[in-house]
């Protein structure tokens, strides 16, 4: 079994920006190794330096979630570097808002893509290694979104519910694997910077820049539900800005 009060080898996804790289800088300060995955890995290697400087332990890697041969290499690429992974950290998200009758199609393919073949693809690479191994954690990253549908967001939500179901038939279907579910509401970020229809675009971003929380907000809640004892699941939490309401 895993040691919860240890150092563990945790792979986090999406990790150039926002809640990805506010989860790197918690679980490093904490004394985790963190194993960085994006495409962008220029911040990726900006953000491996300054927790190295830290004190603390990292490397970065290449990484588009959208592809299961990537996320293979990258999961079973640290298993074979480190001979376990502890923990996974499914991150990596979009969120493209419109009216359905805008028919930005590209877009709706886009967040079913990321946002729930992302999560697919991290299941399929990690679960093998940890069952084999008897432990291991697999961290979802949905949305409030999965749990209410607002106009404009029809298919983020639908993306985000999906994630929610997913996360809660694995853990349904695991005794030795911790599963959880960690669905924020708005987090300071980049997610209301591109895509979508310009003006709901516009919109998301200046309520979240009101009623946002700080991505290490979210960050806190990942360590809380890691460091729990191998006995104890943390299977969701639920998290929202005190002034979101």
């Amino acid at each position: 079994m895993g040691d919860s009060s240890g150092s563990k080898i945790i792979l986090i996804t999406g990790a150039s920006s926002g809640i990805g790289a506010a989860t790197a800088r918690r679980l490093a300060t904490d004394g985790h190794h963190v194993v960085l995955g994006a495409r962008r890995v220029d911040r990726l290697a900006a953000l491996v330096d300054e927790v190295r400087a830290a004190g603390g332990t990292a490397e970065h890697h290449e990484l588009d979630v959208t592809s299961r041969d990537s996320v293979l290499s990258f999961v079973e690429g640290a298993h074979n570097r480190h001979g376990r992974i502890d923990v996974l950290v499914n991150n990596a998200g979009v969120m493209a808002l419109s009216t359905l009758d805008a028919l930005r199609v590209d877009e709706w393919d886009q967040m079913v893509e990321v946002n729930l073949r992302r999560t697919l693809n991290g299941i399929a690479a990690a679960l093998p290694l940890m069952r084999a191994r008897g432990a291991g954690h697999i961290i979802n990253i949905g949305s409030t979104a999965g749990y209410r549908v607002d106009p404009t967001a029809a298919v983020y939500c639908a993306t985000k519910y999906a994630v929610r179901a997913l996360t809660e038939g694995l853990r349904q279907e695991s005794r030795d694997v911790r599963v959880t579910l960690v669905s924020p509401g708005y987090t300071h970020s980049e997610l209301t910077e591109r895509g979508g229809d310009p003006q709901v675009r516009a919109a998301a971003h200046a309520a979240t820049e009101e009623l946002g929380m700080p991505a290490s907000a979210v960050a806190d809640a990942i360590a809380y539900a890691i460091t729990q004892p191998d006995s104890v699941d943390v299977n969701e939490i639920i998290m929202r800005s005190t002034v979101q309401g």
